[in-house]
């Protein structure tokens, strides 16, 4: 599959990994339903000793990003070399500032699914009573609404409130999810996406039966799927690519 499309000799290698890598994932979020029309975003660094990362272009669907029209910038958003497509402002209001400030960053994802965003809404925030939320104890931040995150000084602030927590709930809006690859953001995300998606369903039912901390405590530590020392989640991606790779492996492009 991989050689039906060729790098661009524009590219280093390890960038076109990269590039492949993020555009693989896009398309992998549009087909779990995480995509939002021409909206949010995934970041992810370009290996290598320059301070730039790579985001979707502003006005293609998920559907749409390929390893070739992902767009370089730095750290304030400046574009690098020539591009056809602008990014949207909100994309690096604050996955500039964590990218710039935290050097293990090198991935970061934001959504807007409609269970993550219900309990981004909740006075609560995320509930730790089900086997999902159970391994991300202890490792949930909150962020309060400011509005639409297109004012530079933001950054910094949601970055304080993540307080070296990976998983940030912004109030009101969405999760932001920090990981040291995209296989390990991903996984995070699923994480998240799967415990809200429990967390909605099971609120009409009455009271949730609470877990007790010591059995929190033991799922984080038994929970491999973001361990770093275990793949942080490699084989989950891959099989993910695989399945893209069947159906729309044009994003190799």
């Amino acid at each position: 599959m991989a050689d039906a499309f060729l790098k661009p000799a524009r590219f280093s290698d390890a960038e076109w990994q990269a590039r492949v890598q993020l555009a693989a994932c896009y398309r992998i979020f549009a087909h779990l339903g995480w995509a939002e029309l021409i909206y949010n975003h995934i970041s992810l660094r370009v290996p290598g000793p320059d301070d730039h990362f790579l985001i979707n272009p502003f006005g293609l669907h998920y559907t749409e990003v390929t390893a070739s029209n992902l767009v370089k910038v730095d750290v304030d958003g400046h574009i690098i070399g020539n591009d056809d497509w602008p990014i949207n402002p909100a994309g690096f209001t604050f996955h500039g500032a964590i990218h710039a400030t935290l050097p293990d960053a090198h991935c970061v994802m934001h959504v807007h699914t409609t269970p993550t965003m219900a309990v981004c809404c909740s006075e609560e925030g995320l509930s730790f009573t089900n086997f999902y939320a159970a391994q991300l104890h202890n490792q949930v931040a909150y962020h309060d609404f400011e509005g639409i995150t297109v004012h530079r000084e933001e950054g910094a602030r949601i970055l304080a409130s993540a307080g070296g927590k990976r998983v940030l709930l912004l109030r009101n809006h969405g999760p932001v999810v920090i990981g040291h690859t995209l296989p390990q953001a991903f996984n995070l995300m699923w994480l998240v996406q799967r415990a809200c998606e429990i967390q909605v369903a099971s609120s009409t039912l009455g009271q949730l039966r609470q877990i007790p901390v010591p059995v929190l405590e033991g799922c984080v530590r038994d929970s491999l799927n973001f361990n770093p020392k275990y793949g942080a989640g490699e084989d989950s991606f891959a099989a993910m690519q695989r399945l893209i790779d069947r159906i729309d492996p044009g994003y190799r492009a």
